[in-house]
C-alpha cells in the first residue's frame, strides 16, 4: 500500500568560529520587523527581549558587513528592512521553504 511521501528537511545556518550569524531565526526575525515595522514588537511576537533581537541583528550586520534594518524617521517611527535586510531575508525564506 502507498503509503504518504517523505519529504526532505534540511536546516540551514551560517556561521564563524564567534557563532551562528544568520538562519531561520535569524530570517524570522526579519520578517517580523517587516511586518511589524517595530523591533520591540518583532521580539515580543518571537518571545524573545529587545536585546536579544537587537545583539541578533547587530552581529549579522557586523559578520556581513551589511545593514539588514534602518530606523524610519525619528525613533518613535521605528524600523524598516534595508534592501540588503529584504534581500537576505526573502532568497533565505524562499530556499527555507522549498
Amino acid at each position: 500500500m502507498p503509503g504518504p511521501k517523505p519529504t526532505i528537511r534540511l536546516h540551514l545556518w551560517i556561521e564563524t568560529e564567534k557563532g551562528v550569524f544568520f538562519g531561520v531565526g535569524r530570517a524570522q526575525l526579519l520578517q517580523k520587523v517587516d511586518e511589524c515595522g517595530s523591533l520591540k514588537k518583532a521580539a515580543d511576537e518571537l518571545g524573545m527581549s529587545y536585546r536579544a533581537a537587537w545583539g541578533k541583528i547587530k552581529k549579522t550586520e557586523e559578520a556581513m558587513g551589511e545593514r539588514l534594518i534602518e530606523q524610519c524617521g525619528c525613533r518613535k517611527d521605528g524600523y524598516r528592512l534595508t534592501e540588503f535586510g529584504m534581500f537576505i531575508k526573502d532568497n533565505y525564506l524562499l530556499w527555507y521553504s522549498q
